[in-house]
Parts: C-alpha cells; sequence; structure tokens
C-alpha cells in the first residue's frame, strides 16, 4: 500500500489567505469613475483659472492702452494723421515711380505738393477773409437786424418768464457783481497759448513723418514683421497688408462719396449766384463726412458766404440741400462704398467715435474709423482675440446675404 505524502491542511489554508483577493468588478468601475470624475472636475478648475486670469489681463491691458492714449494723445494724433496722409499720397509716389523717379524724390514731391495744397487754401481763406470784413459794413445794417429780431424774441421771452415766475424778495435785492477780464495781450491769448504753441510745434513734424512713411515703407513694413517670431511672421505679413488695403478703402470709399456730395453741393450753390460756388461745393462735401458734426461743418461756408447774397429762401434751400445729401450718402452711399471694406457693425462705429472723441477731441472723430477698422484686422488675426473682432464685425449672416 503506497502512501502519499500529505500536505497540512493548515499550510494550504493560509497560503490561500494570503493570496490577494480579487476585486469585484463593481468596486473596480466605481473607482475609475470617481478618478475620472476628479481628473474632470480639476480640469475645469484649472480652466475657470485660466479664463479669469486673461479675462483680468485683458481688461487691465485695455485700461492701459486707453491711459496711453489719453496721456499721450498729442503724439499719437500727431502719427496716426500722418499714417493717414501718407496713404493718401502713395498713389502720387507709386505713379512717379512708375516713370523712372526714385521712391525718395517721389516722396518729396508728394510731400511739396500737398504743402502747396495747403499753402493755396489758406491763401485763398486769407482772401475770402478780406474781402468779407470790407464787405462787413454793407452787411452790418442785414445782420443788425436779424439780430435785433433775436433780441426782440429774447426779451419778450424773459418778460413772460417773469410774469409767469416773478423774482423773490432775496433776488431783487441782491447786487449784480460784474467780473472783469484781464486787458492786453495776455488776456486775449489767455493759458491756452501754451498748448496751442504745443500743438503747432507737434504738427510741425507731420510733413517730415509723412515723407519717411513713405520713403521707407518696404524698410520699416518688414522691419516691422521681423519684430515677430518666425513661426508669427507670415501671419504678420498678411495682417498688415489687410490693414493696408482697409486704409486704402476708406480713402478711396470716402474720396467717391465727398466727391458727388461736392458735385451736388456745387450745382445748388451755382444755382443760388453764390460766390465762388464751386470752391463753397468741395469745402461743404467733403466737411460733411466728418461723422456726426459733418452737417454743421458744411453749412458755415455757404452760409457765411452768402451773407448779404441770400435771403431766408436760399439759406432754407442750402440747409435743405446739406442736409437731405448728408442723409443720403451716410445712409446709402457710405454703407455700401466704405461699410463692405471695413465690415464694422454701425454699434461699434458709435462706440467707437464716442470713445475716440472723447480721447483725441474733433481729430479722434475723423481718426476713430480707420483705427477702429486696425483694431480689428488685428483681433481677427490674433489668437485669442477672435471674440473681440467677431464683436467689432458685421453679422456672419447679412454678410452672406450681401454677398448672395
Amino acid at each position: 500500500m503506497s502512501s502519499k505524502p500529505q500536505l497540512p491542511v493548515g499550510s494550504e489554508h493560509e497560503k490561500r489567505a494570503k493570496r490577494p483577493s480579487p476585486i469585484p468588478d463593481d468596486a473596480d468601475s466605481q473607482t475609475n469613475s470617481e478618478i475620472v470624475e476628479n481628473l474632470e472636475e480639476g480640469v475645469q478648475e484649472v480652466h475657470e483659472e485660466l479664463r479669469k486670469a486673461t479675462i483680468t489681463q485683458i481688461t487691465l491691458t485695455m485700461f492701459a492702452l486707453l491711459a496711453i492714449c489719453y496721456f499721450a494723445k498729442l503724439v499719437l494724433v500727431t502719427i496716426f494723421t500722418a499714417i493717414l496722409i501718407a496713404f493718401i499720397l502713395e498713389p502720387i509716389v507709386r505713379g512717379l515711380a512708375r516713370i523712372q523717379i526714385p521712391r525718395s524724390v517721389g516722396s518729396l514731391i508728394a510731400v511739396l505738393l500737398l504743402l502747396g495744397i495747403l499753402y493755396g487754401l489758406s491763401y485763398f481763406f486769407y482772401q475770402r477773409a478780406v474781402d468779407f470784413v470790407h464787405e462787413l459794413p454793407q452787411m452790418s445794417g442785414e445782420i443788425k437786424k436779424l439780430v435785433g429780431k433775436f433780441e426782440h424774441n429774447a426779451d419778450q421771452m424773459r418778460q413772460k418768464a417773469q410774469q409767469i415766475l416773478p423774482p423773490s424778495a432775496e433776488d431783487k435785492n441782491t447786487v449784480p457783481v460784474r467780473v472783469r477780464q484781464d486787458s492786453g495781450i495776455a488776456g486775449f491769448l489767455g493759458p491756452e497759448l501754451a498748448n496751442v504753441g504745443e500743438a503747432l510745434l507737434t504738427a510741425a513734424f507731420i510733413p517730415f513723418l509723412v515723407y519717411f512713411m513713405l520713403s521707407w515703407q518696404e524698410h520699416a513694413r518688414q522691419a516691422t514683421v521681423r519684430l515677430f517670431p518666425p513661426r508669427n511672421r507670415l501671419k504678420a505679413y498678411q495682417t498688415l497688408g489687410k490693414i493696408s488695403e482697409m486704409m486704402k478703402g476708406f480713402i478711396v470709399g470716402n474720396f467717391i462719396v465727398g466727391i458727388f456730395m461736392s458735385i451736388v453741393g456745387g450745382v445748388v450753390f451755382a444755382f443760388l449766384h453764390l460766390p465762388y460756388f464751386y470752391f463753397l461745393g468741395l469745402m461743404s462735401g467733403f466737411l460733411s463726412l466728418v461723422p456726426y458734426l459733418g452737417v454743421i461743418f458744411a453749412l458755415l461756408p455757404p452760409v457765411v458766404s452768402g451773407i448779404g447774397v441770400l435771403h431766408g429762401t436760399g439759406i432754407v434751400i442750402i440747409a435743405a440741400t446739406i442736409f437731405a445729401l448728408h442723409i443720403f450718402s451716410m445712409n446709402v452711399l457710405y454703407p455700401k462704398v466704405i461699410g463692405g471694406r471695413l465690415e464694422l457693425n454701425p454699434l461699434a462705429v458709435t462706440l467707437g467715435l464716442l470713445i475716440w472723441g472723447w480721447l483725441w477731441g474733433a481729430m479722434g472723430l475723423i481718426l476713430a474709423v480707420p483705427v477702429l477698422g486696425t483694431i480689428k484686422i488685428i483681433c481677427d488675426n490674433m489668437e485669442g482675440l477672435e471674440p473681440f473682432g467677431a464683436w467689432l464685425g458685421e453679422d456672419d449672416g447679412k454678410k452672406g446675404n450681401a454677398k448672395a
């Protein structure tokens, strides 16, 4: 009888007890789901923190840029004005380059031509002011009658207001005080003389800036592109090209609309026998392009020139013509000719005019639209700023309908 060795029962039991017991499937899946949930919550928290940090950085950057634009407005307005003039003169330089004239010489010719035109306009206005001063005694009677009517109406309104609201006892016993201003040149010029001198000194740099922007255009563009990392240089070059095309479209569109309003206004002024009707039409047409204040600026040249020549009906015809031209051009021609090139929505343009007008005054109203178009192009082509460019732009559905 062969006997097999028997292992102790206790040792087998101990071995089994020492082996790791398998985890049930339910516990395994529950543990994995908890880990995934914890990871997702962590990722969401990181994204939320990054989003808050990004919003804070963008807000602080915007406030810093607005502060720079406000405190350095004189320098920035001079630079942007020079850029706008350089784009206006660029076709002249390009045309001279086609007949083998060097770009440096062509830029000098364009700047001198601009200065000559400005001198001619200044001389014309000076002569017109001298003629107006000479004719002023003849018009004084009509001006006094017109002013007398306004004073008479004002006196009647004041007397009626006193009858309705009689002055109190305290107002009757008050002693009127008259403030006397300083006489002489110091009192006439006031403290604004230093600001005017500073503005004129800064404006004297514009011809030099325009010349160097024209003659060193390619160098400035290539040097600007090299400021970016190699992987972003192509994008920067394309962005600068889009900004250049936008500026050209803005200038050409304004020129077309201004010429249309100048021709129509000149015809009306000629019908009313205004002196220098051709020049008045040109001035009124292009002054009407100024946002919001264009109607007032466009009315001044023909109305001032028509004193002593026109009567009430003529002034009404001039006002109605300029108002109708402004409404038609700004609501029909301007969106068709310029709006498609800038791709800015009306709300963004209105807010831009308000902000840049507050920052830079009257020049801010002129420079607001091209500056806003430049900001939109930069936002469209910079990673992370696309939503801001989309907010400034037009609706995609409207663009698609317009293209269709």
